[in-house]
């Protein structure tokens, strides 16, 4: 099931998405599908209608770095025996459609399309066995990056965290799992052209995504509407203002940001 979180006349709520592309609408539900609420209201919403938001609503956004080998290699890390993990604050998050505003103190913002996994329970502890239990859904992530901060400070807080630097959504997908499906990305010029930046398989994952929601767990309590960024494949690169991102993981769908 695809469920959208939406603002509509100042009004925060869920919906079900129906049907696809242009033609694609919403059945707007009573209260929060994560509690069980999944009531429809009756009414039916158009997606242009809405401002899509970010599926949740996260206490923290876990983000897991090098869980590509090549673009562990492009970075020109190693890699290591467990997987790499650093925060980004909730107030980097924007929806589908919402713009990725280019700070001052960068001179090289980079994409990096990302697998997102949607925490469903509390977990603390759990096994890679139990691990898809937690989980409410998948959708997609872009961790946005400030790469040359990134290179002079002592740490990834900073280059990761300006706000509107986690685009999430468009909606998550509660029926869907991981099963090496596409991942890549695109840079739409003024022109109105597509680049593809990014292009791979879920299965170039090194750390596949019970074993992450484990390590985190076993490391962090995981709350629900927490959100889990799995890792980048290689290719990233520079954006720049007028041009529109597009990140996409085959069965979820695609995450657009304009950039300015």
């Amino acid at each position: 099931m695809r469920i959208a979180r939406f603002e509509h006349n100042g009004t925060t709520a869920f919906g079900t998405v129906i049907g696809e592309g242009d033609s694609a609408y919403l059945t707007v539900l009573h209260g929060n599908p994560m509690l069980g609420l999944t009531e429809p209201t009756g009414e039916h919403l158009s997606l242009a209608e809405v401002q899509l938001l970010p599926p949740s609503e996260p206490s923290k956004i876990v983000c897991v770095g090098k869980n590509y080998g090549a673009h562990i290699a492009e970075m020109g890390l190693t890699g290591g025996s467990e997987p790499t993990i650093f925060l980004k604050p909730p107030s980097s998050l924007i929806g589908h459609g919402q713009a990725i505003v280019l700070p001052w103190q960068s001179k090289q913002v980079e994409l990096e399309v990302e697998l997102a996994i949607v925490i469903g329970h509390r977990a603390k502890n759990v096994s890679p066995e139990d691990a898809l239990g937690v989980v409410w859904g998948c959708t997609i992530a872009n961790d946005v990056t400030a790469r040359d901060l990134q290179a002079t400070d002592d740490q990834w807080m900073r280059s990761k965290s300006f706000d509107t630097f986690c685009p999430v959504g468009p909606w998550v997908e509660t029926d869907w799992k991981p099963a090496g499906q596409r991942i890549w990305s695109e840079v739409v010029g003024a022109d109105g052209l597509a680049e593809v930046r990014q292009d791979d398989s879920l299965n170039s994952m090194i750390f596949d995504v019970p074993t992450i929601i484990s390590y985190i767990s076993k490391n962090l309590t995981l709350l629900p509407g927490d959100i889990i960024l799995t890792g980048t494949p290689s290719g990233i690169s520079g954006i720049v203002a007028g041009q529109k991102v597009v990140c996409s993981v085959e069965g979820i769908g695609s995450l657009a940001n304009p950039v300015c």
